[in-house]
């Protein structure tokens, strides 16, 4: 039985472009926040994590994310989700 994590990295990063100038995917991002499972599922059926303005719904066994509100509005078009298991410094 594998336990559902309680905090992940959320990165909001663009979905295309040129020239990384050798940043990775997640240097790139332009807006991360950790989150936090509420105790609830989202409408997509999977648990729904909320922090610094995001709520979004995750996947917990393929770190994807299938719903997401952003300052509770959708994503931008351009802008992809990706999570990140949360370590803290």
């Amino acid at each position: 039985m594998s336990t559902v994590p309680r905090r992940f990295e959320i990165l909001l990063v663009p979905e295309h472009v040129e020239d990384r100038g050798g940043a990775s995917v997640e240097d790139s991002a332009v807006r991360t926040a950790v989150v936090e499972m509420t105790g609830e599922l989202g409408a997509s059926g999977y648990p729904r994590y909320a922090g610094h303005g995001l709520v979004a719904d995750v996947d917990p066994d393929t770190r994807t994310v299938e719903a997401l509100l952003v300052d509770g509005s959708e994503l931008d078009y351009g802008l992809t989700a990706l999570v990140r298991d949360w370590q803290p410094d």
